[in-house]
């Protein structure tokens, strides 16, 4: 990430990244460009990266409201753990993705994950092959480095001795058997340029049989079990065990939109889901799910209802509600759940003159909208009833790129034409008085827009 706004972001990202937030949605690429504040957040987080790469596991709830950042963290930290050798998988559960469920909605939920593999060199994506190939390639360039002949017997077998020792440690896990007889058959048909047979056991690998006898004449051969609704979540410890011995530093999971559990009126269905995390809880933080880091996004409903959120299940609503010494206003980012503050005042304003220099930047226009008129722009936001403790980033860069666009596209305009005229005020966090947003108020807020946190 440059240091200044002068460095030129590739075109791809820059136009990316302004029509999602202009649509309200959170960036695939290119989120550091906007990474305003969140530094406590980040850091703590960050950690938790260091922590996994140690064989540890760790798991954490990012709670806020919808349009709150939520997600924008997830993919900021998702792009710095791939910065960092990680490998990462991201899913959204929806009505037919869910962490526990019968008629496939469990196993979606994994499919979605596999499909959103990514890594450095893959970043979008669909590394699966790629991991896989990687870690044959660089097992046969150690190979060479210790003096094999790369087109020598010794050196074919030794190779292959090296990635069984590596399978055969998987077969401790649950379900690591059927996982390492698989992986071998791929190292054979890889080996022996076979592709039907490669593709076949990349399905069973990616959770796309739905009954034994289907893998059985894909495959082969037989396999005792196959990816499914129950087990999905076992497989995503082998994996997470086998890309540390493959070289990476581990697995990060980021499952977003929970509250889409928070949303199923089935009682037994919905805690059956709770009871995943549960699982999921007990496994990170008791040290059964080595180099795993999970994430997941959800609102403060899906948490806190004692009635159908995670507190409605005693035995969640014990690990993860506030200690009774927390309530404060203290921060403790140590704990399993980061809740997002409202960002202040001076860092939603450094936010819009940020995307105020990438939209220049991506159109070559120079906005005609200077400083105190962002400022206006924003104390116009927080006038809103509730706005000065619940306006999100969402909300207010939809309204701030309607703004810019049509400034943009009709000549005639002014920022008085669209907004109105109307003297407003910004109140700052550190001053108790009201600033008048006109032309002869005081300095703007001394939070500056080049001033990103990382």
């Amino acid at each position: 990430m440059p240091e200044n706004n002068t460095q030129k972001i590739p075109k791809r990202i820059l136009s990316s990244l302004l029509a999602s937030v202009s649509a309200g949605v959170v960036p695939r690429s290119g989120a550091p460009y906007i990474a305003i504040g969140r530094a406590d957040e980040i850091a703590a987080l960050l950690s938790d990266l260091e922590a996994t790469a140690e064989g540890c596991g760790t798991m954490r709830f990012l709670i806020g409201r919808y349009g709150s950042g939520k997600s924008f963290l997830m993919q900021l930290i998702r792009g710095y753990a791939m910065e960092r050798d990680f490998i990462c998988a991201d899913a959204d559960l929806s009505p037919e993705r869910r962490l526990y469920g019968s008629g496939g909605t469990g196993i979606a939920t994994y499919r979605e994950l596999i499909k959103n593999l990514a890594s450095k060199s893959s970043p979008d994506g669909g590394a699966l092959q790629k991991i896989i190939a990687r870690w044959i390639d660089n097992l046969g360039a150690s190979l060479v480095a210790e003096g094999y002949d790369p087109d020598s017997d010794p050196f074919s077998r030794e190779l292959e001795r090296r990635i069984y020792s590596v399978l055969r440690d998987m077969e401790d896990l649950v379900g690591g058997f059927d996982f390492a007889h698989v992986m071998s058959e791929y190292y054979k048909a890889y080996k022996n340029g076979d592709d039907e047979k490669k593709s076949a056991c990349l399905r069973w690998l990616r959770g796309e049989f739905s009954t034994k006898t289907e893998a059985r004449g894909a495959l082969g051969f037989s396999v005792s079990v196959i990816i499914d609704d129950e087990n999905w979540y076992d497989f995503i410890k082998i994996w997470a065990s086998l890309v540390r011995k493959m070289g990476y530093r581990g697995l990060v999971v980021f499952i977003d939109e929970c509250v889409n559990l928070y949303k199923i009126t089935h009682r037994i269905s919905r805690e059956n889901n709770y009871e995943k995390i549960l699982s999921m809880f007990n496994d990170t933080l008791q040290g059964r799910a080595e180099g795993l880091d999970i994430i997941l996004g959800g609102t403060p409903q899906f948490l806190e209802d004692t009635r159908r959120g995670l507190f409605s299940y005693e035995a969640l609503r014990s690990r993860l509600c506030d200690s009774r010494f927390a309530l404060g206003g203290y921060k403790n980012l140590i704990g399993p759940v980061i809740r997002l503050r409202r960002l202040s005042d001076e860092e939603l304003f450094a936010l819009l003159g940020r995307v105020t220099k990438l939209y220049s930047q991506n159109y070559n226009w120079e906005p005609r909208i200077s400083e105190s008129e962002m400022e206006r722009f924003l104390a116009i936001c927080l006038e809103k009833a509730g706005a000065d403790s619940m306006i999100t980033p969402r909300e207010m860069l939809r309204d701030y790129m309607t703004v810019l666009n049509i400034l943009m596209q009709n000549e005639n305009a002014s920022f008085d034409d669209i907004v109105g005229s109307g003297v407003v005020t910004l109140k700052h966090e550190e001053e108790n008085e009201i600033l008048p947003a006109s032309s002869d108020a005081p300095q703007k807020p001394s939070f500056d827009p080049n001033d990103i946190v990382f």
